[in-house]
């Protein structure tokens, strides 16, 4: 019985030693300049604009079709 625990007691302190290492690395700056830096709120509008016109455009087509087709149907 005294041996098992030591064990517990061992085991406990192993993880509690570990969690204290996870949560000191958990908790490191990290370093994010490199990444947003990398592009400005302009490129990501322009980007966001342009699928935004790209659905327009489909949208639209789509649109033109049933316009062109319900012609075609009723007359």
């Amino acid at each position: 019985m005294k041996t098992l625990k030591n064990k517990f007691a061992l085991l406990a302190a192993s993880a509690i030693g570990l969690s204290a290492g996870v949560a000191n690395a958990a908790h490191a700056a990290v370093d994010l300049t490199p990444v947003t830096s990398a592009f400005t709120a302009a490129d990501v509008v322009t980007g966001v604009m342009a699928v935004a016109a790209v659905l327009a455009v489909i949208y639209v087509s789509i649109k033109a079709a049933k316009i062109v087709l319900g012609m075609l149907r009723g007359g």
